[in-house]
């Protein structure tokens, strides 16, 4: 078994998830459809015609924003008192037929027992738009989105906290799924398990510490679709094993 499909370590917790939250953009779909980089533009015309600066200057505030405040948007509310609706709406007014329907996702999907969440930074137009395109939205009971968490951000342990209230989630039965491994940390510290779903993107690269995996990713694949294959066979064993 290949390394993106195998699962590491213990398949013991497998038995008691019950709630498996996903991030929308990079992990529910391959970042090297390059979807986002769309996204990326959008915000930095955003930026340039609200503060009147040039693209260039407007790109430094975006990074800065995003790195500093966990997203452009929180930087921009911030320091700027910008509408969040009207930047959400401005950024992702996109084309997603980049994406196509995943029929290997959809079917894995279909086969995993529990809640599916996704919690994601942007607005929950977008997700269903994305995931509409995937062909994945039938799957998914609830869409948290920046909006649902009062703006505020992952990795703001709040937003995490607003999630668990809202959808009473248990973080002991519960898996996370994150492109960007900052993103975990106030998972696990809550008692999720995670997985970095890691890609050859800089969106990912940009926040890989020291070149290594931080002691907070449980587990880690390059391939989303395998290792919920990897998942729904061990917990088919374990329920095997315990007839």
């Amino acid at each position: 078994m290949s390394e993106a499909a195998a699962l590491p370590g213990s398949k013991s917790f497998l038995n008691h998830i019950r709630t498996w939250v996903f991030d929308l953009d990079n992990t529910l779909y391959c970042a090297s459809t390059d979807l986002f980089s769309a996204i990326d533009r959008r915000m930095g015309e955003f930026i340039s015609g609200a503060l009147r600066v040039d693209f260039v200057e407007a790109r430094r505030i975006q990074k800065e924003y995003f790195r500093d405040y966990g997203t452009t948007l929180r930087g921009l509310m911030l320091n700027h008192g910008t509408d969040p609706e009207a930047f959400l709406e401005f950024v992702h007014a996109i084309d997603v037929d980049v994406l196509t329907p995943d029929a290997a996702l959809d079917s894995a999907l279909e086969r995993l027992d529990g809640t599916k969440v996704v919690f994601t930074n942007g607005s929950a137009d977008h997700a269903v738009k994305v995931m509409d395109r995937l062909g994945v939205t039938r799957h998914f009971g609830a869409v948290f989105d920046i909006a649902a968490a009062g703006y505020l951000s992952k990795p703001d342990p709040a937003a995490y906290r607003a999630l668990i209230e809202r959808h009473r989630i248990r973080p002991a039965e519960t898996v996370i799924f994150e492109d960007l491994t900052r993103n975990l940390a106030p998972a696990a510290a809550l008692g999720m398990t995670t997985v970095w779903v890691r890609n050859r993107t800089h969106w990912s690269d940009t926040f890989i510490e020291d070149g290594g995996t931080p002691d907070y990713v449980h587990h880690e694949t390059e391939d989303l679709t395998a290792w919920l294959e990897a998942a729904i066979s061990a917990r088919r064993e374990a329920a095997q094993a315990r007839r």
